[in-house]
């Protein structure tokens, strides 16, 4: 009986030894495919900083070369103002939004408005 005891408790002694083995084994496994998603997400976010400073500087030097001088709050507004024209908001749903007058939505839209037009009178002719 007593035999049976100690073989039974060093079987559990063996088993438990190799369950701890084999779990640091697994977590060691698990830390490894977490380190290489990590290195490869931060490779992305690196790219993609990247391509927004060049997008940044690009529009540094169109805004230069083509001699327009907007401060950071009117870029913003007219940033805004276009997404909500391009997202199919009435001109005066924009301007109840901004709370400005529609007039001045026509004014600041009025470039791209005029491209949008041209293209369906293009789209209508064919």
């Amino acid at each position: 009986m007593q035999l049976a005891l100690a073989v039974l408790f060093g079987g559990s002694a063996i088993l438990l030894i190799v369950s701890i083995f084999m779990t640091k084994k697994a977590s060691i496994k698990e830390n490894k495919q977490i380190d290489l998603i990590h290195v490869s997400v931060m490779k992305d976010v690196n790219e993609i900083r990247e391509s927004i400073r060049n997008l940044e500087l690009d529009l540094e030097v169109v805004s230069k070369e083509a001699g327009l001088q907007l401060s950071a709050d009117e870029r913003s507004l007219k940033r805004e103002i276009l997404d909500l024209y391009k997202r199919n908001y009435s001109i005066k749903s924009i301007a109840d939004m901004k709370q400005m007058p529609e007039g001045e939505i026509e004014y600041l839209l009025a470039p791209y408005l005029s491209e949008r037009e041209e293209r369906r009178q293009a789209v209508n002719e064919n």
